[in-house]
């Protein structure tokens, strides 16, 4: 079994940098045969996850094969891949790097079971936080529910040095037959919206790791204030290379602690929000539910509304709230929605419109290229406050006071708004460009009406809250 070929299991962990299961196959001088595998479990992304996820592994398969060596992609229920696997290369490891989800880890656990059954050497690696789940609990040993306790345990926390980039890998002498991503098709669901969200991916480990440079000498200054305001280039941009494993947590954490330890602005704001994505995560791990069921039981018998035509114009962006529009557009030209429009319009479907935050979760899902189940599913419900920390039941966001806030000039609008503008941004044309011909828009036509009053919509909201509360 020492000598044997290892089978490296690649998922969400597209990188050389830091990258614990690699840097171990690399370092015992076997023979690695890197494998990617089409499995149900990742046939269910969203359209434009599911795609970005293609571009990702395509080119990291580039990546290694600059290196000497190269990726088997195979397609099927993974235990049945590997085993095959196993049978061609005469392998004797199976190593993979550790998943967190609900979705994927009994899949993981299974396979690590029937694998060393066989005895094969499965084995499974951190690199997709900076702390396991479950070695961040309270005193009492249970998980923590609320950020600031986690914050306040993990923020001195060292999470170990970063492992040096792998240059070498030992290759087989024959190598297994391969699939092709061409064949696989995961952009399918994009139809004609995949040549647009092209143009604005940032593909790969060397593009993450120059948005990290990028972010720390421009952005991460002003980034306390700026993070805010969805007009300015003070976000990281660093949420979809995570997603995909092209960059380390741990590395953006030591990169950012260390501008911290130097007294630079702005790196105790953004490390605050890197232990959020973690917090997220922690959760997901101890409460597997949370994408599924309200974390506050008591808000199971609130009376969300369910698919509706204003939840349908919601999701095209054609709400007649320009603020929610643009957020939604944003995100369907791009694939990714500034923090701060991903809250309004999530406040607007679940308040304004009273719809299940399950509804826009799913959306979410499908449309964006960061898709992170764990952070999107705490987000959602923070904003319609069933969920863990959540924003008070009486907290309604303004979409208008919000953009007068945030968006002063309008800057952010019109870039994704092109009705009324007599130049529209190529970026507010895109969305007419990827938007499905079945919806029938038009750059042309006189934007829409608001589908509801915005202080109507509040005072329901809250009659609605205070009834549920009332009776409960």
């Amino acid at each position: 079994m020492e000598n044997g070929a290892i089978l490296l299991w690649l998922r969400r962990d597209l990188r050389l940098d830091d990258h614990a299961a690699l840097s171990a196959a690399a370092a015992s001088g076997r023979v690695v045969v890197p494998v990617f595998i089409l499995d149900p479990e990742t046939e269910t992304l969203g359209a434009a996850a599911k795609w970005r996820l293609g571009q990702g592994v395509a080119h990291f398969a580039a990546t290694l094969r600059a290196i000497g060596s190269g990726l088997v992609l195979r397609r099927g229920p993974a235990l049945e891949v590997l085993r095959d696997l196993i049978a061609q290369t005469g392998a004797s490891a199976v190593w993979w790097s550790r998943s967190y989800d609900p979705a994927t880890r009994p899949r993981d656990e299974a396979v690590k079971a029937a694998l060393r059954t066989a005895e094969i050497d499965a084995r499974s690696f951190p690199g997709a936080l900076l702390f396991e789940p479950w070695d961040v609990m309270t005193q009492s040993g249970g998980p923590y529910r609320v950020f600031t306790p986690y914050w306040r345990a993990v923020q001195h926390r060292d999470p170990g040095a970063a492992l040096a980039p792998v240059t070498t890998l030992r290759a087989p002498a024959h190598w297994p037959a391969s699939e092709t991503l061409d064949d696989w098709k995961m952009g399918a669901a994009m139809r004609r919206g995949a040549p647009v969200l092209a143009r604005h991916a940032r593909v790969g480990a060397g593009a993450a790791l120059d948005r990290l440079d990028a972010f720390l000498n421009g952005g991460l200054a002003g980034y306390a204030a700026g993070r805010d305001l969805p007009a300015q280039d003070a976000a990281s941009d660093l949420s979809e290379p995570l997603t995909y494993g092209e960059i380390s947590p741990r590395r953006i954490w030591q990169a950012v602690q260390a501008r911290a330890a130097a007294g630079a602005a702005g790196a105790d704001a953004f490390l605050r929000q890197l232990v959020w994505r973690e917090f997220a995560w922690h959760l997901l791990h101890h409460f597997p539910q949370l994408p599924q069921a309200n974390w506050r039981p008591e808000w199971d018998s609130f009376p969300w509304a369910g698919d509706s035509p204003a939840v349908e114009a919601w999701r095209r962006g054609q709400t007649g709230v320009p603020f929610v529009d643009a957020g939604l557009r944003q995100m369907y030209v791009t694939g990714r929605m500034h923090n701060r429009a991903r809250m309004i319009a999530a406040s607007f479907l679940t308040k304004h419109l009273l719809s299940d935050w399950r509804l826009g979760l799913a959306w979410f899902a499908d449309c964006l290229t960061d898709w992170d189940p764990a952070a999107n599913a705490m987000g959602w419900q923070w904003v319609a406050g069933s969920g863990p920390d959540a924003s008070p039941y009486f907290r309604v966001f303004n979409p208008e006071t919000q953009a007068a806030k945030f968006d002063p000039q309008g800057a952010y609008r019109r870039a994704f708004i092109a009705e009324g503008q007599a130049r529209p941004p190529q970026t507010a044309q895109e969305f007419f460009e990827a938007a499905p011909r079945s919806w029938a828009l038009d750059p042309a036509a006189p934007y829409p009406r608001p589908i509801v009053d915005l202080a109507q919509g509040r005072a329901r909201a809250l009659a609605a809250y205070a009834q549920a509360r009332g009776g409960s």
